[in-house]
């Protein structure tokens, strides 16, 4: 059985495969914005709202291919006030994004859920604590304007497991889960199920 990834995020992609993972991307192109705004006005904890859209994603790709396994990811950053930050629009969003987590320590929830025949059938929920240094308005410009490509789809405008290493002054928690998703309790069910070897 082939893995389905319900996305085209290639930090994702290379994390699994790395891993020895046999993974075929499909995005699921949910309304993200929609459930969000919904959970977050209902109430939901940050939490739950990154497991509904990791769910959510997963379950479109499943219903279509329910012969198939497929894994929904999303993140969540949530600020040290409570804020929930959405991936930017443009290099202005970022450079904002950026100034409001200088020299602040921000929240990073990264939910995974696996769905079979239209049903989720496992999920996570991991979270890592993110500590920024401070950052100076010439630096943020620089290096926004360098890395625009590489950030733009990410919610806190880095790649820690490159440039982004140099906007941190502390991290605790998973660097997978930090990159896009809790990928060892996912290697592990993958092996309870028979798709990586024990």
């Amino acid at each position: 059985m082939t893995l389905i990834l319900a996305s085209e995020s290639a930090g994702r992609i290379a994390m699994l495969r790395a891993a020895g993972v046999d993974v075929e991307p499909c995005p699921a192109l949910v309304d993200e914005d929609s459930i969000k705004t919904a959970l977050t006005q209902s109430g939901a904890k940050p939490r739950d709202i990154a497991d509904a859209l990791a769910e959510a994603k997963a379950l479109k790709i499943s219903r279509k291919q329910p012969t198939a396994m497929v894994l929904g990811c999303d993140q969540i950053l949530l600020s040290a006030d409570g804020k929930i930050f959405d991936k930017p629009e443009d290099k202005d969003e970022a450079r904002a994004h950026l100034v409001a987590l200088s020299g602040a320590s921000h929240r990073l929830i990264s939910a995974a859920v696996i769905c079979e025949q239209g049903k989720p059938v496992w999920r996570i929920v991991d979270s890592a604590q993110m500590t920024m240094r401070t950052l100076s308005a010439t630096f943020i410009d620089q290096y926004v304007d360098t890395y625009w490509d590489e950030i733009r789809h990410c919610v806190g405008c880095y790649r820690i497991e490159a440039e982004g290493a140099q906007l941190f002054a502390s991290v605790s928690g998973s660097q997978f889960t930090i990159i896009g998703m809790p990928l060892l309790p996912i290697l592990d069910y993958l092996r309870v199920r028979g798709l990586l070897p024990t």
